[in-house]
């Protein structure tokens, strides 16, 4: 292997890593057990979600990109990683997929949270995945990779929209009302995004 590949190679494992990390210390924060709670259908889930983003880590940013194969734009991430998670055919633009979900505050932030930002002097332009810790998943910007950065950093706390969960699971019934939605902004239905409380 060259050093390139070696480096993403060893970056993704890493990234790897510390979402399982950062997904296990979400579940007992605070919190002493004496004995281990069984994990959540949607804990797991939502760690399958962080997993597979952080192992996108290092692929190239093209605009309008759905597939790592030939790179990936914001809301293709996020798009391809729903999908091959929880079976969602989220809609294609950042804005689209705003509106779906439930508005949630910084505070309540879980891994596998969506946030947004307005990158394009537009609210919602972009949106990204949470990881833990105050640190998130996401395809920046042309000549870019796909990375994980720090919520808290200057550039995007000054451009931060809000954030939401999709709080189904797949294959049960309140996954309906979601499915719904997509296929309502799919056909041209226009739903203001609802901010956090």
């Amino acid at each position: 292997m060259s050093p390139a590949p070696l480096f993403r190679h060893r970056l993704r494992r890493a990234c790897v890593a510390l979402a399982l990390v950062c997904v296990a210390s979400t579940g007992t924060r605070g919190a002493l057990a004496a004995e281990p709670e069984a994990p959540s259908p949607w804990s797991s889930a939502m760690a399958e979600v962080v997993v597979k983003a952080l192992g996108l880590v290092g692929v190239p940013y093209r605009f309008g990109g759905n597939s790592p194969a030939s790179g990936l734009d914001c809301s293709g991430l996020v798009r391809y990683v729903y999908a091959h998670t929880l079976g969602l055919d989220l809609p294609r633009r950042a804005e689209e997929i705003s509106r779906l979900g439930q508005p949630i505050d910084v505070s309540e932030l879980r891994p596998g949270d969506l946030l947004f930002y307005n990158t394009l002097r537009r609210a919602y332009s972009h949106v990204a995945i949470y990881v833990g810790d105050g640190r998130f998943v996401h395809a920046p910007s042309r000549g870019k990779d796909v990375r994980v950065e720090h919520m808290s950093a200057g550039y995007w706390t000054a451009r931060f929209n809000g954030a939401r969960r999709l709080e189904t699971t797949p294959g049960t019934p309140e996954l309906d009302p979601l499915n719904d939605l997509i296929a309502q902004l799919r056909a041209g239905a226009t739903v203001a995004p609802q901010s956090a409380p």
